[in-house]
């Protein structure tokens, strides 16, 4: 794995050894940061369920001002912070260690974040519970950008629901990636 644009080019990541985490293909990093570029200079990025960081390192490399990485897998974060400290990336992050869930309670009053990105483990409706944490949050804006990696069998039904819409969606092989907006005046 390894960091494709920006000031951190080519450089090469760590990554978790086994099957804890699933590391975005350099392939698919690549087209969901040509559509995400035009919300990264300068932005507030928020990466749960972070892995190895790759996608959080990508958009400081590509000009985000700040990425905080959420993640609990001991070996995961310390990846993170390995990725960090080999790009050169530590003044513009911060790691949590820390349950998502137990991570979004503790930002509270926090600046909203511009974008943030979820690629939980598939199955689990893991993305449901977040986006109902994020519903309610002080850190997601009108404007904030949500960005779900998920399943292609995974159910989105509910999102009307909770106040969401999809924007966009890229579907690949066997995973997508959805990009949702809270709808304007909803909490």
């Amino acid at each position: 794995m390894r960091v494709i644009a920006g000031k951190c080019r080519s450089l090469p990541l760590k990554t978790v050894p086994g099957m804890n985490t699933r590391p975005t293909t350099d392939r698919t990093k690549e087209t969901l940061f040509n559509m995400l570029q035009p919300y990264l200079p300068d932005c507030r990025f928020l990466d749960l369920f972070a892995g190895s960081g790759g996608i959080g390192i990508e958009a400081l490399s590509r000009g985000a001002a700040f990425c905080c990485f959420v993640e609990q897998n001991r070996q995961a974060l310390s990846c993170i912070r390995e990725n960090l400290k080999f790009t050169k990336l530590e003044p513009q992050a911060q790691v949590m260690g820390a349950e998502v869930l137990q991570a979004l309670e503790r930002l509270e009053g926090v600046p909203a974040f511009d974008c943030i990105f979820m690629d939980p483990p598939y199955r689990k409706e893991l993305e449901k519970k977040v986006l109902q944490r994020l519903k309610t949050a002080s850190y997601v804006g009108d404007e904030t950008l949500i960005v779900v990696e998920a399943s292609l069998d995974t159910d989105f039904s509910y999102l009307e629901e909770l106040g969401y819409q999809c924007i966009k969606e890229k579907k690949y092989k066997t995973n997508g990636h959805f990009f949702l907006r809270r709808v304007k005046g909803e909490k």
